[in-house]
């Protein structure tokens, strides 16, 4: 029996092994915390990801290892890939970690990006923000996620506020300043490459976020299908340019019908949530089949679809699974502020169904700020 090795516990490793169930595969994961909640689903070595006699461990009891999260430090990776196969490659992981080499891999493939500059000091900055322009925002490059080390420069006069933020970490994680992108839309184009190079992606999603946490996403985003073939386009290139195997997401603004690169993200995604029932395959299950070398599963959509983050704590299930198209996901967390704790997706046949639904539970969560966005969506002429 196949044994898969993930580097990081959370809610994705814990989708990961569930998905992975049905294939006949078990799962070691690897985490800094006991009490991460992938290890309710599969056994796990606890330990620091730079420890070797941790990683040796965990290397000897796997055929295969992957992440689920990119902040694993690539080094580590690679002192794996030179034991055990590792997917993604280190090489693409090292350049998802750094917003700078990530924005210099979109530009020189001719993928649209916002203004940006590497700074490493306050004069620097100065300069920066005089050259590309205010708004614009000062973030690190590495170790950034979910709003995390990234300060919003509105005028000039932010200069002093954002370097005592984030000025102490340009000797560190680095930082880099980026234009500010007034996007009509946030889209994601979520991707599989296998390990012979087969290519698929899933329906263009629309995301909306608050406080910098990915809050609902829709799918398919009933974009115009120049755009839609212009975002897989884009996610190809990044995944033939890097040798990339596995599930990864292609963070996209759209701005005067432009796709403008925001990140990629190595990993299954929070956006491809929906395609647990909203998809003839999930990205969890292509995952493991492309870090597998098996053949990659049909990514159609499955009618229309809405996921919903639960941030912070649990609201009552009751609501969601009240409803014919109603799926719940629990990660099995603390509730903590600002913490990522579960999620539902309500999976509809055609897109009225959909717009029901959703002010339903809406409705009965007190959650109609969350969802008004996408219902303002799927109401708006096509």
């Amino acid at each position: 029996m196949t044994t898969v090795g993930i580097l990081g516990g959370g809610q994705l490793a814990r989708m990961l092994a569930l998905s992975g169930a049905p294939l006949g595969l078990r799962f070691l994961v690897m985490d800094t915390a006991g009490d991460a909640c992938a290890a309710q689903f599969a056994p796990m070595v606890v330990g620091d990801y730079r420890d070797e006699t941790a990683l040796a461990e965990f290397a000897s009891r796997v055929d295969v290892a992957t992440f689920d999260f990119e902040n694993v430090p690539s080094e580590s990776a690679r002192w794996l890939a030179d034991r055990i196969p590792v997917f993604p490659n280190p090489g693409a992981l090292g350049i998802a970690q750094d917003r700078l080499a990530e924005k210099t891999l979109f530009r020189e493939l001719g993928i649209p990006v916002p203004e940006f500059a590497t700074v490493e000091t306050r004069e620097q900055l100065v300069a920066a923000i005089a050259r590309i322009g205010a708004p614009c925002i000062l973030k690190t490059r590495r170790l950034g996620y979910d709003g995390k080390g990234q300060f919003r420069i509105r005028q000039e006069s932010d200069v002093d506020a954002a370097w005592d933020a984030l000025g102490a970490q340009a000797g560190t994680v680095g930082l880099i300043l980026e234009g500010f992108v007034a996007f009509e839309r946030e889209l994601s184009v979520v991707a599989v490459r296998g390990r012979d190079g087969e290519f698929r992606s899933w329906p263009l999603t629309e995301n909306w976020h608050v406080s910098g946490v990915l809050s609902a996403s829709l799918a398919p985003a009933g974009v115009e299908s120049t755009l839609e073939r212009a975002a897989v386009a884009h996610a190809r290139k990044v995944a033939e340019a890097l040798d990339y195997v596995g599930v990864f997401a292609l963070e996209l603004f759209c701005r005067n019908g432009v796709l403008l690169a925001n990140e990629l993200a190595p990993r299954v995604h929070n956006s491809g949530h929906w395609t647990i029932e909203g998809s003839e395959t999930s990205q969890f299950e292509n995952h493991l089949r492309a870090v597998l070398g098996l053949p990659l599963g049909d990514t159609r959509m499955l009618g229309h679809a809405c996921m919903l983050n639960w941030v912070g704590e649990m609201p009552s299930p009751t609501p969601v699974l009240g409803e014919a198209c109603g799926h719940w996901h629990d990660y099995g967390k603390q509730p903590r502020s600002g913490r990522k704790v579960g999620h539902a997706t309500l999976r509809a046949d055609t897109q009225s169904e959909l717009v029901a639904a959703l002010e339903r539970v809406g409705h009965q969560l007190e959650r109609e700020a969350q969802v008004q966005p996408v219902l303002e969506r799927l109401r708006a002429p096509r």
